[in-house]
């Protein structure tokens, strides 16, 4: 008598196991993480200072122009001062430059219209670099 094998049927279809994969990723990155050089990173950044500007004399331009916001109103300078005045004291130095930095610092307790007055003196005169501080 001949043994015949049976072929078992199966309904099951093969699985592929995710497990092993993500952790050989895992192991991979953190491999090249490790490796990675900090002078390697630092390489491949493109950063190209601009150069000084010979024409200019830092001597005759004021560098910073200072401005402080309270309840009472404007300070320039240390020195309290009106709208109108401030007005006058921005125009005389935006004669030299109109890319000057003026910095504006505002108090908390100083009204919202100040601020609003101050950026449109400096729109108005053609101030472009503003910078914003809340005390």
């Amino acid at each position: 008598m001949k043994k015949s094998r049976k072929r078992r049927i199966t309904d099951d279809q093969p699985e592929l196991e995710m497990t092993p994969m993500i952790d050989v990723v895992f192991q991979l990155l953190i491999f090249f993480i490790v490796t990675l050089k900090k002078e390697d990173i630092l390489s491949m950044l493109s950063a190209a200072r601009p150069a000084a500007d010979s024409a200019a004399d830092p001597r005759n331009q004021p560098n910073v122009i200072n401005i402080e916001i309270n309840n009472m109103g404007f300070v320039y300078r240390g020195t309290p001062v009106s709208k109108n005045l401030l007005e006058r004291r921005l125009a005389s130095m935006a004669v030299y430059d109109k890319k000057v930095s003026v910095v504006i610092r505002c108090t908390a307790d100083s009204p919202h219209k100040f601020l609003v007055q101050t950026l449109d003196i400096c729109y108005k005169l053609q101030l472009q670099n503003l910078a914003i501080f809340s005390m």
